[in-house]
Order: C-alpha cells, then sequence, then structure tokens
C-alpha cells in the first residue's frame, strides 16, 4: 500500500488492522473490485473510522420514499467540487453514474448545476445543499416551503443539509491527507465494468 495515498501513517498491511476494519476494508474490495484510498487513509485512526463510516452509512444508506440514492450521490458531488475535492467528486461522480444511469450527470453536477440540464427539483436540492454547507445554512421556513413544493419532506430537508455537511467534513479530511481518487473510479459508469482493467 503505497504511502502516497496519504501524507499521514497508512497501514503496511491488513493484517494489522483492527478484524472489524479489516473485514469492512475486504468487503468492500470484494463488492468494488479495489480497496478505495479513503478507507486506507483513515485506518491509522481506528476509532475515528469506525465513527466516519458509520454516520456515512446512516445518511446514505438509510430508506426514503423520496430521496433517491442518486439524488444523495449528486448532493456529495456538488458539495466536494464546491470544496474543491478531487477524490469525493470523481469517486462520488462515479456512482451518479451508477445510480442515475446517465454518464454526463456528475460532470454536469460538479460543473455548474445552475446551467446544467437538471428538473427544478435537482436545482433546488444543490442550491440547498450549498446552500447548508458552504454559506449560513440557516432552515428557514421559506426554505422549507420552496422545498416542499418540488417534493422533499422534511425528513429529506434534514438529509440535504446532513449529507452536504458531513461530506464538506470529508472533503476537508481527504485534502488534509492529499488523498488522489483511485483510478478505477473514472471509468465506472462509463466503460462497461468487464472492459475496465484491473477494476474486477
Amino acid at each position: 500500500m503505497p504511502a502516497s495515498i496519504s501524507r499521514f501513517a497508512v497501514p503496511a498491511s491488513l493484517d494489522e488492522l483492527p478484524e472489524d476494519i479489516r473485514s469492512a476494508i475486504l468487503n468492500v474490495q470484494e463488492k468494488a473490485g479495489f480497496v478505495p484510498n479513503v478507507f486506507l487513509m483513515l485506518a491509522h485512526r481506528p476509532d475515528e473510522f469506525r465513527a466516519f463510516f458509520a454516520y456515512h452509512d446512516a445518511l446514505m444508506e438509510r430508506a426514503s420514499d423520496t430521496l433517491t440514492k442518486a439524488e444523495k450521490e449528486m448532493i456529495v458531488v456538488a458539495t466536494s467540487a464546491r470544496n474543491r475535492c478531487l477524490y469525493c467528486v470523481v469517486a462520488h461522480g462515479a456512482l451518479v453514474r451508477i445510480y442515475s444511469k446517465d454518464p454526463l450527470l456528475a460532470d454536469n453536477v460538479a460543473i455548474n448545476h445552475h446551467v446544467a440540464d437538471l428538473s427544478e427539483r435537482h436545482r433546488l436540492m444543490l442550491d440547498f445543499a450549498l446552500y447548508s454547507s458552504i454559506e449560513l445554512g440557516e432552515f428557514s421556513r421559506a426554505w422549507q416551503e420552496r422545498l416542499a413544493n418540488v417534493g422533499f419532506t422534511l425528513d429529506d430537508c434534514w438529509d440535504i443539509g446532513a449529507i452536504a455537511a458531513f461530506f464538506s467534513m470529508s472533503n476537508r479530511l481527504v485534502t488534509l491527507a492529499g488523498t488522489p481518487p483511485n483510478p478505477e473510479f473514472y471509468a465506472i459508469g462509463r466503460i462497461p465494468r468487464n472492459n475496465v482493467s484491473d477494476a474486477s
């Protein structure tokens, strides 16, 4: 495992990690075909690794009748782009492509969602996400009404703001560590998986 994935310590071997963390990393490797660098970057702080991924999973895997997985990942990409976090834009852009089945959507969201070909719902969702993570973030009745008018529930409003806030923290940690995106992420959702070398 190259130290170039972080300015801080990374495990020399998965065998030196606590069993639960080693198991989590092996599970994601089995699903993705590679180990995302952020897992190795965080592994040198086991308690923080556990807390980070517990909250990540609570937000991103929480079932919702109205906020889709693609929409959640769009929030991550827009927030990460504004924070200039290459890792998260590339990694979560891949997930936007997978969940939306649209190979262009992530790029449009990352560059400028105001001029992208988005629905009013998605444009407002991303406006609120950036307001929550970059600006004051005060949740006014006016914001609630605007979001409700395009189909978002009060729980959705929490999720949008919480995802944007969580990934603002994630963006800063990845930038602090200098962690680059895995090369495999760039092809996901663009090239059929069985044509992507070393990614399966």
